[in-house]
């Protein structure tokens, strides 16, 4: 998604740069710090409701490991009392592992809805709420009873705001907004700019070695989503985290015309693309053996299901064994991802690089 695209959907306004990465708004006559440098800080929803911080929040719950990857990063992570879907043992890095094992977990997956109003929390951050496959808007508070609660609701955009947006996404500036708004919301913002120039450099060397490949000769992609089930696979579609990851990694999705940010398919569909790399979508199962098992398990089901064993990603066997969460859930590691799918689409313009 091109700097901007994200800004009608979820921004801050504050003394620092904005999260749609275009530069600073006026913030205001009332922008003069009264919680700190940069504060009162001000962010909107997917729907354009504005929340106002006037400090940064003390007590954080975050819905995913996602969300608590990125504040472990930014230094916040001292403030995050519960957690959804945490990460499994050892998926962080190893200086980040052992402080998310001390994380209280609130919910293996969604966190339930009076566990979270009552954990004493005075800001949720919100990854993915709003993507119904998730089942994310089945029992989530309402705005309301997050007022009562005494309780600041803020979405990651790139993700939760997602199906909504009116452009794809095509660069990683959405991921990189939500950085820059929890630093902004978090008193972290040096830090989160930190962080975002990192992955820009890295985007930057990927786009340098595969930016001048033509695009009709760039190789098709298709990410496979096993643990969404094989009897009807998930498309990634344009408005997605992934897609932007795989145009930024020099792929071309072979679901970029669907519109929103997951749509169910058919086989027959995929078999129609006939894609010259595979993605095997596992989601992390908490350890490096269970994970190969569920790599193994998506690449045997591909080599014997009729639909799929003629494909010639699947006849060449180009997989790449890359994790759901990296690759469709924002964070600083997107940019990894990028890197780790170029290098295996062009080995040969990466000849002695080192990542």
């Amino acid at each position: 998604m091109r700097p901007g695209k994200l800004c009608g959907l979820a921004v801050v306004v504050a003394l620092t740069a904005t999260a749609c990465g275009g530069g600073g708004a006026d913030p205001g006559p009332d922008a003069a710090g009264r919680g700190g440098a940069g504060f009162p800080v001000r962010t909107a929803d997917c729907k354009g409701t504005t929340t106002t911080f006037t400090a940064p929040p003390r007590r954080i719950v975050t819905s995913n490991a996602s969300a608590l990857e990125m504040l472990l990063r930014l230094g916040a992570g001292d403030r995050v009392i519960g957690t959804g879907f945490p990460p499994g043992k050892g998926t962080l890095p190893a200086d980040l592992d052992a402080r998310a094992r001390k994380v209280p977990v609130l919910g293996k997956h969604l966190i339930p809805k009076e566990k979270l109003l009552g954990s004493g929390a005075d800001l949720y951050i919100d990854t993915f709420a709003s993507m119904g496959h998730m089942g994310g808007a089945g029992d989530a508070p309402t705005d309301d009873e997050f007022a009562a609660a005494g309780i600041k609701h803020l979405y990651l955009a790139s993700t939760a705001c997602a199906p909504m947006a009116k452009q794809p996404q095509r660069d990683l500036s959405g991921v990189e907004g939500d950085i820059r708004r929890l630093g902004a919301v978090t008193g972290t913002a040096d830090r989160a700019e930190q962080l975002v120039a990192g992955m820009r450099a890295k985007v930057a060397a990927v786009r340098k070695a595969v930016g001048t490949v033509p695009e009709q000769q760039r190789p098709t992609y298709f990410f496979f989503d096993y643990d969404a089930g094989t009897k009807q696979p998930l498309a990634v579609c344009r408005k997605q985290v992934a897609h932007a990851v795989l145009t930024q990694a020099g792929a071309r999705n072979v679901f970029a015309g669907c519109d929103g940010d997951f749509r169910p398919v058919s086989w027959e569909d995929v078999v129609a693309k006939d894609p010259d790399w595979i993605q095997l979508g596992v989601r992390n199962r908490g350890d490096a053996a269970a994970n190969a098992r569920a790599f193994d398990d998506a690449a045997a089901f591909l080599k014997s299901f009729p639909a799929t064993k003629g494909l010639t990603a699947v006849k060449k066997g180009h997989f790449l064994r890359i994790g759901s969460e990296r690759t469709t859930i924002p964070g600083v590691g997107t940019a990894d991802t990028v890197e780790e799918i170029a290098h295996t689409l062009y080995p040969e313009r990466f000849q002695g690089a080192h990542r």
